[in-house]
């Protein structure tokens, strides 16, 4: 009997050193995370920019990397990196070693609804991303060139009607919020205005002030030209109307009931980056995109910070992929 209880001793003694061992390890992973993020960044972190300078994709990412510069710790340049809807730019930085130096500063097109678009894709947007934070939503301001005859939604349509395949509209390329929104408009007027495509929307506006093209979607660097007369707002494709042109009307309340469309941009990190680092990512930014000038200067632009954390950006994203994959089903467009 000694003997027995002797070795229960024995095993009760090596159960307790196991449950302290496990208990040290547990605490060990759960501040693993911090403290790797704590060496973060020891050099230069890359933002890359699928669309060209002077959009509003490129237009948040350095307006945030320039405020995270101000910190001596951090070095945040952004890169421009253009082609195939984004998804050149995007493949790229899914393809990055996962740890923080690498971001990509994604919109609807990378993250939601290029899939449904290109029949190749070399990135799953589902599962080659870590979300870190969404950064803003972008109002989609319908404009025309002032010498067309068209000052209203209803206007547009009637001429387009009248004039099947005559306008045209410009959008950051394949899959960008400027082809949704004219896809959509398209599809739910009933009408046919042809997409001319670029490498960002920014080259698109010379091609519009000049008569190249009729029209396209855009805030940001069409609304100077609008203050000088040089192109025409005539309605907002977002699903409410801007603070910046207040007296302008959507499209679902001028022409089209139930049409919405917008645009958002977000940052992303290839999948696997640790979470410390995610997490330190998303404080840093969502704390710039909440202070007041920051606010102003966006707005001004068009555009509204909404920052969110990791799992709501997910969430986002997933909801954006499928509304606007029913969508573009329907409407079969694809690019090889």
């Amino acid at each position: 009997m000694k003997v027995i209880k002797f070795r229960i001793n024995v095993l009760l003694e090596v159960c307790k050193m196991l449950a302290r061992a496990c208990v040290f390890l547990c605490s060990i992973l759960m501040i693993a995370p911090p403290a790797l993020a704590a060496d973060y960044p020891d050099r230069p972190i890359r933002v890359v920019v699928p669309f060209g300078a002077g959009g509003l994709t490129d237009i948040v990412a350095r307006l945030v990397a320039e405020q995270l510069s101000k910190d001596p710790a951090w070095n945040v340049i952004v890169e421009n990196k253009t082609g195939a809807g984004g998804n050149i730019a995007a493949a790229e930085v899914a393809r990055s070693k996962p740890d923080g130096y690498t971001l990509l500063m994604g919109s609807i097109g990378t993250n939601a609804s290029n899939p449904y678009i290109y029949r190749t894709m070399a990135y799953d947007p589902k599962k080659d991303f870590a979300p870190v934070t969404l950064a803003a939503t972008g109002t989609l301001l319908l404009v025309v060139n002032p010498t067309l005859p068209i000052h209203s939604t209803r206007e547009l349509i009637d001429y387009a009607k009248q004039h099947p395949g005559e306008l045209s509209y410009g959008s950051g390329g394949m899959g960008a919020s400027q082809h949704l929104a004219g896809e959509l408009l398209k599809s739910m007027a009933g009408v046919d205005i042809q997409h001319v495509p670029y490498k960002g929307l920014a080259p698109a506006i010379p091609d519009l002030l000049a008569g190249r093209i009729s029209l396209t979607f855009d805030m940001a660097t069409a609304l100077p030209y609008v203050k000088e007369g040089k192109l025409r707002a005539i309605a907002v494709a977002n699903p409410r109307r801007a603070q910046a042109l207040p007296d302008v009307p959507t499209i679902g309340e001028s022409g089209v009931p139930g049409y919405a469309a917008s645009a958002w941009y977000g940052f992303f990190a290839p999948a696997g980056t640790p979470p410390g680092i995610l997490r330190l990512l998303n404080r840093k930014i969502t704390h710039i995109l909440r202070q007041d000038d920051i606010r102003q200067r966006l707005m001004a632009m068009g555009a509204e910070p909404a920052v969110s954390t990791p799992e709501e950006l997910a969430a986002y994203v997933a909801a954006e992929s499928d509304k606007w994959g029913k969508v573009l089903k329907r409407l079969n467009l694809n690019v090889d």
